[in-house]
């Protein structure tokens, strides 16, 4: 079994390497938190389902209001729980619809690269940057490796670097990429000033 550090919790990455539709919905949450809170999201969600995997057909048919509940509990599983419980529903939905509700196909059914980053993109929630992030990460430490992965997965795939989630594999690769991303905005931040 493949050992994470998304999370930075043991039992949280634990849960994401043997959870699919964890995997999808950590990176769905992936924004306007830090990334253990957004990846440590799909296991405290398990935890209040009361399962040990998530499934797509019961998130999809779970009631909004109560779903945006379980959401907002306290500590509320992101920093925007009503925004992130409905888009959690709709990317269970589409994986039920596309997936048959096996998030897993979403890469196991990829005939290369290309289609790997067309499935994912298409995916509620996932735009290009998310898209490609995702495929760096399976093909880093999920061995997702289909033919042309690293180019569909743009800059994030180049081997060693240390700009994304898709290379944490420990306290210091975090570091390393919470310093890439605090250089990048301070760059554009320059560069939006320069206009």
């Amino acid at each position: 079994m493949v050992t994470l550090h998304l999370a930075q919790n043991p039992d949280a990455d634990a849960f994401l390497a043997q959870d699919p539709l964890g995997v999808l919905t950590g990176m769905l949450l992936d924004q306007q938190v830090p990334m253990e809170k957004a990846f440590s999201g799909p296991y405290v969600l398990a935890t209040r389902l009361g399962v040990k995997r998530l499934d797509a057909e019961q998130i999809a048919g779970y009631d909004p209001d109560e779903f945006v509940a379980v959401f907002s509990e306290v500590p509320a599983i992101h920093r925007f729980p009503k925004a992130m419980a409905e888009r959690t529903q709709k990317l269970a939905q589409a994986v039920v619809d596309q997936y048959d509700g096996d998030a897993e196909t979403v890469w196991t059914g990829a005939k290369d690269g290309a289609d790997l980053f067309k499935r994912v993109s298409a995916l509620p929630g996932y735009g290009k940057q998310k898209a490609q992030i995702l495929v760096a990460l399976l093909g880093k430490q999920f061995g997702v490796t289909p033919q042309g992965w690293r180019e569909a997965a743009g800059d994030y795939g180049t081997e060693g670097s240390t700009r994304s989630v898709a290379d944490v594999v420990d306290a210091a690769s975090l570091a390393k990429v919470r310093a890439f991303k605090k250089e990048m905005k301070a760059a554009a931040k320059e560069a939006k000033a320069e206009d």
